[in-house]
């Protein structure tokens, strides 16, 4: 073999990895839901398989409905399955069939009731859930009277707010937000006059870092608590625990994933994201106001030495 042709041969097994040659040209199905992170990990994603010469689709999809979307096919992935808010519907669709765990991200989450630092000197008893429930008055504003406001997740994330504050006997009232920017926007209006709030908020992202807090402390976390009413000191109501502390993050897919596009499909199984990682996504949208798109060729330019590797080269 001359120079030539054993650099050409070494040309095309290095570009192997790219050329996904054994997958299909039908387009990767990928849903797209209505917070920062997952919009832009979604897009890195589909960049990186856009790399490996793969045909990608976005679609909008609702963040409970898209697990049963996966397990028929009609999407082909799913990368943010947090425990806390999608577990049922993921373990569901599990139960059914057609849809797998491609295993977990390296990222441990948390998802509940939640307030800034200044709330703390209004409510000293926090984050204990009966202080909170004791100041309740402060929270109060025309829309719910006597009762303290707490600001829920958008509807179709599925917090049970409602069900909780019933199964507690708590003085508050549930108002839904209408996105994550509205979670985001009440903060930072708050702010400004150190105005005591408790919203719903997440880990990884990026608010830690912008807007010290706490999550409130509710009886603590016992599996089946949202379905076995024997579940947390209420026996008689679900939903009467807070959401896990270390929750996971995992990755889904569509069973016929692997022999559609085996290559992707290996690619997913490696793909891990950490909190600071996830956080980042978050920043480049909620506070640097790029595109998601923008954001995720942004991610990919500057953590090359992450992703690379994925996809063998």
């Amino acid at each position: 073999m001359n120079k030539f042709t054993t650099a050409l041969a070494t040309g095309v097994l290095s570009l192997a990895p790219l050329m996904a040659a054994a997958d299909s040209d039908d387009p990767i199905v990928i849903p797209i839901h209505n917070w920062s992170s997952q919009i832009v990990m979604s897009n890195v994603v589909g960049q990186i398989f856009e790399e490996m010469g793969l045909n990608v689709e976005y679609v909008t999809t609702d963040s409970q409905a898209v697990y049963e979307s996966i397990r028929l096919g009609d999407v082909t992935l799913g990368m943010e399955v947090w425990e806390g808010a999608f577990g049922a519907s993921f373990r569901a669709a599990l139960e059914k069939g057609g849809i797998v765990d491609v295993g977990d991200h390296d990222a441990v989450t948390r998802e509940d009731w939640w307030y800034p630092m200044w709330t703390k000197d209004a409510c000293p008893g926090l984050p204990d859930w009966q202080a909170l429930n004791e100041c309740a008055a402060i929270f109060a504003t025309p829309e719910t009277g006597d009762k303290g406001r707490y600001l829920d997740g958008p509807v179709d994330w599925l917090k049970h707010g409602k069900e909780r504050v019933d199964a507690l006997g708590m003085n508050f009232e549930v108002i839904n937000a209408g996105s994550a920017a509205a979670l985001w926007a009440e903060i930072g209006a708050a702010e400004a006059s150190k105005k005591p709030i408790v919203v719903f908020n997440w880990t990884p992202n990026f608010a830690e870092a912008v807007w010290p807090g706490e999550f409130v402390e509710f009886p603590e976390w016992e599996d089946g608590c949202d379905k076995d009413p024997a579940k947390g000191p209420n026996p008689d109501a679900l939903y009467d625990c807070g959401n896990p502390a270390d929750g996971y993050m995992k990755k889904a897919a569509w069973e016929g994933m692997e022999e559609k596009w085996p290559d992707a499909f290996a690619v997913l199984s490696k793909i891990s994201f950490t909190n600071p990682q996830i956080a980042e996504m978050a920043k480049l949208v909620d506070i640097d106001d790029y595109e998601p798109e923008e954001a995720a060729e942004i991610w990919l330019e500057d953590n090359e030495e992450i992703w690379r590797p994925w996809i063998g080269s």
